[in-house]
């Protein structure tokens, strides 16, 4: 058998700070073969990137390595001193950080910081480090090489950054390669097209890869094996084939029976209770045992051993497999199964007819008008009461904009929104004020849209006061503990401030924010994009429940295609400003007919390496939205398109009561 290219044994990092330490890695061992991707899995702040840091030795300040070894290729890492550890980062061991953003320097160009990544570590330099900039950029497919070379980060896309942080990363052929959540921020398509470059480029140099991530679509597409880590530890181990046929440790079970898709519809997900506990506690017992169903009475006072899945290979760190008894682990997970039956009427609450938001761009002294950023370009649909329409696509189509446009947070240029047979871009400010109280919207990032100087309790009793609902001020108070309860959170927090509380928890406060005034209608704007599988069920449960005693009715904007899947009556897909397929969840996700509808599909990574699924490529990025292409936006990046495809916009057609798709494909 040969010797593993990495060797990572009881490595422990505490983190010192003003309180009790923090073990924010707590004897992790494992092992990576050459040529091999191991992926480390689990919710936010478990320790999977202060793992990552450790072998490279890049810890904050505060954080130290108490104990352990980290040999790759039989050197001892955490012996060498930093001289020579600056020599291995980068030229045998290198990192694609979570941000690519805040990754790149923004006052260097991108051709710049790859070249000081070369000649760091090798004696190339002038004429040739050029050549390799351009060798490495061309490797990782970047469109036109050699002028965005001369680019700076602002000027990119996110996949644009995300390859330019890979050919950084690949500069000096490493032998191992650590990706950090690479692909978190991006697009379907454009992680699809990341993941199949890493991939190709781990086949040609047959370099390791360990993968840092949540995203278990993710985990079966690149992963030979895989570890769980659950609050500083790894609690289960196995070849990736064996985990996804049967994951054996209950967190495990309980982070797939979290995962939303169309045989979960109609009803809850199997949410993880609680939060991971804080790593400055000592632990005498099993870690997870507060959010597990299936603990045993001496899982509390018992640090479990590892035992044996029924599959070779397969191992875990939990009671229920000592001496071998993993009968009961098969049962341990109990899901909420109750059907929700929501009623609505067919009448639209919301009827939005050719909507456009425009934004002018100037130029010159005199600020002439110059051209239009065509954000949403005639865009329509209608919501009836009780039910939702998710709407997907890329970053950069206009879906926040839509959303922003209902409510005229951005001022439409153009069409009709009609709100209960009123129109909302017919009112006066003062009439619109008195209207905002039926139309609430949840932000993509609770944390932005709550003002960091107020206190929860102040927050909530705003949006009261701001439209004269609630009642007295005893009345407020009374709704807000209510609020709060509804939304799974004690009534207490309403003194602290917004820094205090986990993603989670600020989203259900943002949920509790919108709710507090009454709505009939929730624009939700990416509400579970930053959340963890295990919270985003919590948030998910919720909204539904919501839906069902209240009848509210959901705009659900989102890139991810099993939470749409999930929650969404009907689905309209949206392509640079326009809705280019619009129908029932089953029409849309089930038979798409627009060929960018079917590469979006194709492009979702599933929770299963024996998936069969559609290879359907889409080349670069979305056109710019300043200039977008003539006729049918998408026929720069169509597989199919028809001559007419760049000449004449397409004509909408309709296959159903629901279903209607833009595409010269069917004249």
């Amino acid at each position: 058998m040969t010797s593993p290219l990495l060797r990572v044994h009881d490595l422990r990092t505490l983190i010192r700070g003003a309180g009790a330490p923090v073990r924010a890695v707590d004897g992790v061992s494992f092992e990576i073969a050459a040529g091999e991707t191991y992926a480390l899995v689990g919710e936010s702040g478990c320790g999977k990137s202060m793992t990552a840091l450790s072998i490279m030795r890049l810890l904050p300040e505060p954080a130290e390595i108490i104990s352990g070894t980290v040999e790759l290729g039989g050197d001892n890492l955490l012996a060498l001193p930093e001289a020579r550890m600056r020599d291995v980062r980068g030229r045998r061991v290198a990192m694609i950080f979570q941000e690519p953003g805040l990754s790149l320097n923004p006052v260097m160009t991108v051709g710049a910081q790859i070249a000081e990544a070369v000649e760091q570590h090798t004696a190339l330099t002038g004429n040739a480090t050029a050549a390799r900039v351009l060798e490495l950029l061309e490797a990782v497919r970047m469109p036109d090489a050699r002028r965005r070379a001369t680019e700076y980060p602002f000027q990119m896309s996110g996949g644009m950054k995300q390859r330019v942080m890979i050919a950084i990363a690949l500069a000096c052929d490493p032998e191992l390669l650590i990706a950090d959540e690479p692909t978190t921020a991006l697009d379907v398509t454009v992680q699809a097209q990341v993941l199949e470059l890493l991939a190709e480029l781990q086949r040609e140099r047959g370099m390791a890869m360990l993968l840092i991530t949540h995203d278990l679509g993710v985990v079966a597409q690149m992963a030979q094996q895989v570890a769980v880590m659950y609050a500083g530890e790894i609690i289960e181990t196995a070849p990736a084939a064996t985990f996804f046929s049967g994951p054996a440790h209950p967190y495990a079970r309980k982070l797939f029976a979290s995962l939303p898709d169309r045989a979960g519809r109609g009803r809850m997900l199997a949410a993880i209770p609680g939060a991971v506990p804080p790593l400055s506690r000592h632990f005498e017992g099993c870690r997870f045992v507060e959010r597990c169903d299936s603990a045993l009475a001496y899982c509390a006072s018992r640090i479990p051993p590892w035992g044996d899945a029924p599959v070779a290979g397969h191992r875990a760190k939990c009671h229920l497999y000592d001496g071998g008894r993993h009968e009961s682990a098969a049962d341990a997970i109990r899901a909420e199964t109750a059907t929700q039956t929501y009623r609505s009427s067919e009448t639209p609450l919301l009827r939005v007819d050719a909507l456009q938001v425009h934004f002018p761009l100037y130029k010159g002294v005199l600020r002439r008008i110059a051209g239009y950023v065509r954000a949403v370009d005639g865009v329509s649909f209608d919501i009836a009461p009780g039910r939702t329409l998710g709407l997907v696509g890329e970053s950069g189509c206009g879906k926040t904009t839509v959303g922003k446009g209902l409510l005229r947070l951005t001022q439409p240029t153009g069409g009709q929104v009609l709100f209960d047979g009123e129109d909302f871009l017919a009112l006066d400010r003062a009439e619109l004020r008195d209207h905002r109280q039926h139309v609430q919207i949840i932000f993509q990032d609770p944390y932005a849209s709550l003002n960091p100087r107020v206190r929860i309790g102040d927050a909530l009793e705003e949006g009261m006061l701001a439209l004269h609902a609630g009642g007295s001020a005893a009345e407020r108070r009374t709704r807000i503990d209510a609020l709060l309860g509804k939304v799974g959170l004690a009534p207490d927090i309403k003194e602290r401030y917004p820094h205090e509380f986990s993603g989670g928890q600020r989203q259900r406060i943002a949920i509790a924010r919108a709710l507090s005034v009454e709505p009939r209608l929730i624009v939700c704007d990416e509400p579970t994009s930053a959340l963890d599988v295990s919270v985003q069920a919590q948030i998910l449960n919720l909204l539904k429940r919501l839906q069902h005693d209240k009848g509210i009715a959901y705009l659900f904007i989102s890139h991810n295609m099993s939470v749409i899947e999930y929650m969404a009556d009907e689905v309209a897909v949206m392509y640079l400003g326009r809705i280019v397929e619009r129908g029932s969840v089953e029409e849309v996700l089930r038979a798409p007919r627009h060929p960018y509808t079917q590469a979006l599909l194709a492009a979702v990574p599933v929770a299963d390496p024996r998936a069969a699924r559609p290879v359907i490529r889409v080349t670069g990025d979305p056109p710019s939205p300043v200039s977008p292409p003539s006729g049918c936006h998408f026929h720069p990046r169509c597989g199919v398109a028809l001559p007419q495809c760049g000449a004449n916009c397409p004509q909408s057609h309709t296959f159903s009561a629901t279903q209607s798709v833009s595409c010269h494909l069917y004249d």
